[in-house]
């Protein structure tokens, strides 16, 4: 009887996985038909170029070694690296991946809380609600999250390997656990709270504190505490040494805000409020942004009321926490995940995201999933109301999230949306205005692009794409008033130099270029492309001697530089030295074997020289 009791058990635990699962690739299927979009994917896929080159080994070492966008993710550029060998830049296959691994992660997570405290509906709507809420689309349907997705799933394997290894005691568990919470790290580094959810977990479900024992009663709890910290030293070592590359990454991105910027008393502000936002947008998950600017001036009557908000909910459940020990769990694990992306260490302009919301809403969802059925607990009808409020709360969240996920579709409709419900979102404008450039609507993307002004008014590199895009649209003398204007603002801006001499190129302008170049190259005297680009114009004014001067200064600062190289043989050849030019092509081609232009240029010169040789004999 126990034996066919436990099948029965699991056996329904299996088919609560196998509704789920289903239910959430029905929801996120959509993200099949999807593009990749112009934040981040470009960075992590599209024009990466050791991640388009799939496999290598020069590419698995500068997965291991690279600081690239500010982290060391390690497993994830591999992740990354993998989609590509096998779907190509198809974006199908990359946004497939990604909801295959967070469907994977919600029935982990079921099998976790079923494994941890036997109760399965209450495991079960934990993990749909992870697998389902709208604030967890961002971290599925965008394919630079794929930290998120990937870490959560080692994070959830890290728990299961040591809530076994508490149960049966065997160390081999033990030092999985250790190995699946190094691999965690290495997909993304807020995995780094664990240490602290096991001893969450040590307290409930798992009861290893024994609280309520009367003999030695505190002195013997304080002796247990004590033992699981000194059993997860090893966990926190991996956490310190994780989050210490973790900050030395961010710093060489540039991605921390330094202090002097913001305040740490603005960032305190910043994370009590974020703290209550993110609980509102877990019960109310609407007027969802890809990106909510980090506000300088907040309300003090808003850093109040949120602080005595979280004061009143934490003396509760502390308060309760021997006859509602969940309580206690589920809203410190919210409160510690929270912590690396809270914004007390700023990085970045945003004052939250949804993505951070990945890991530490399930503490919410604790919360709730044994709260209620204890609330309502005693009332009439209490197995049917529970069940209508739990399948009621679903159906919500899948509506919710099939709507959200569509927003995904592409970078124009995620921004647009976006933009209906966050101001001053320069980001989220000079991303649209990069997309509308990429469709070829440049007078869309000017727009936006004057909007991000209108927010940081001397903006480079706004004022610089904005040039661009006028180029672009074919018009070159409001790209020409564009790079001036930078220029009157920024002296020494290499992009603005170089596209406005590119332009006086392009308009034939050659004077205009000459002294353009002569003024720079003042300030930047061991600028090779400076140089290449005044030798060119003077070429082009016929002035070969100086040009060829040009070309050998700029060929003394980068003598490997094939593009100076043909270039100076061009000046040879249009100077008759053609021995020389041939030289300089050769050298050319020494550095880069499938340069069409250097190639054609040889061809040119040589069939040209035969003519020569054919008509004086």
């Amino acid at each position: 009887m126990e034996t066919e009791s436990i099948y029965k058990k699991y056996g329904s635990m299996i088919l609560n996985c196998i509704a789920l699962f289903i239910i959430i690739l029905t929801v996120y299927m959509q993200v099949g038909d999807f593009q990749f979009v112009n934040l981040d994917d470009y960075y992590y896929v599209k024009r990466n170029t050791h991640v388009i080159n799939g496999i290598t080994i020069q590419n698995l070492i500068w997965a291991f070694t690279t600081f690239d966008v500010g982290n060391w993710h390690p497993i994830t550029w591999l992740s990354h690296m993998v989609d590509v060998q096998l779907f190509g830049l198809d974006p199908r296959g990359h946004h497939l991946t990604s909801v295959a691994i967070h469907a994977i992660s919600s029935l982990l997570l079921l099998f976790l809380f079923f494994r941890l405290t036997g109760s399965l509906w209450q495991s079960s709507f934990v993990a749909a609600l992870f697998g389902l809420h709208p604030l967890h689309v961002e971290s599925v349907a965008w394919v630079a999250e794929r930290k998120d997705v990937l870490s959560a799933f080692l994070e959830f394997f890290t728990l299961i390997l040591y809530a076994e290894y508490v149960i049966r005691r065997k160390k081999s568990l033990y030092f999985l656990a250790l190995l699946s919470f190094l691999l965690a790290l290495m997909a993304k580094p807020m995995a780094i709270t664990i240490p602290i959810i096991m001893l969450l977990i040590d307290y409930w479900p798992l009861n290893r504190y024994n609280v309520e024992k009367e003999n030695h009663g505190l002195c013997k709890s304080i002796d247990n505490v004590n033992t699981f910290i000194k059993e997860k030293i090893p966990f926190f070592l991996c956490s310190f040494f994780s989050g210490i590359i973790t900050i030395y990454a961010q710093q060489k991105a540039g991605a921390i805000i330094v202090i002097s910027k913001v305040s740490i008393f603005v960032r305190i502000e910043n994370a009590l409020i974020a703290y209550v936002k993110y609980i509102g947008k877990t019960f109310y998950p609407v007027k969802l942004g890809v990106y909510y600017p980090f506000n300088l001036s907040i309300p003090l009557s808003q850093v109040i009321s949120s602080f005595l908000i979280l004061l009143f909910i934490t003396i509760l459940v502390i308060n309760l926490r021997r006859r509602y020990p969940y309580l206690l769990v589920g809203w410190f694990w919210f409160i510690v995940t929270l912590i690396p992306v809270i914004g007390l260490i700023q990085v970045g302009g945003q004052s939250m995201a949804d993505r951070y919301s990945y890991i530490p809403l399930i503490g919410l969802f604790i919360m709730l999933s044994w709260g209620v059925p204890d609330i309502i607990n005693g009332i009439k009808y209490q197995a049917g109301i529970q069940t209508f409020l739990a399948c009621a709360v679903i159906f919500v969240m899948i509506g919710l999230s099939w709507q959200q996920i569509g927003y995904w579709r592409d970078s124009i409709t995620l921004y647009k949306h976006s933009l209906l419900f966050t101001s001053n979102s320069h980001l989220v404008n000079n991303n649209l205005g990069q997309a509308f450039v990429e469709i070829g609507d440049y007078d869309a993307a000017i727009i936006e692009y004057n909007k991000v002004l209108q927010i940081f008014p001397y903006d480079e590199n706004t004022l610089i794409n904005i040039g661009d895009a006028y180029i672009k649209q074919g018009n070159l003398d409001a790209a020409i008033l564009t790079y001036q204007n930078i220029l009157r603002l920024h002296p020494n801006n290499l992009i603005a130099i170089n596209s406005l001499g590119a332009v006086l190129i392009l308009k034939k302008d050659n004077d205009a270029v000459i002294r353009l170049y002569q003024e720079a190259i003042k300030y930047n005297p061991n600028n090779a492309e400076m140089h290449e680009m005044l030798g060119t114009a003077y070429a082009s004014k016929g002035n070969l001697d100086t040009a060829i001067l040009e070309f050998k200064i700029a060929l003394q600062i980068n003598p490997n530089n094939s593009n100076i190289h043909n270039d100076l043989g061009y000046a040879f050849a249009l100077k008759g030295n053609l021995d020389a030019a041939i030289q300089e092509y050769q050298v050319a081609l020494r550095l880069n074997p499938n340069d069409q232009q250097v190639i054609n240029n040889k061809n040119q010169l040589l069939i040209n020289r035969s003519n020569n040789i054919n008509r004086k004999n």
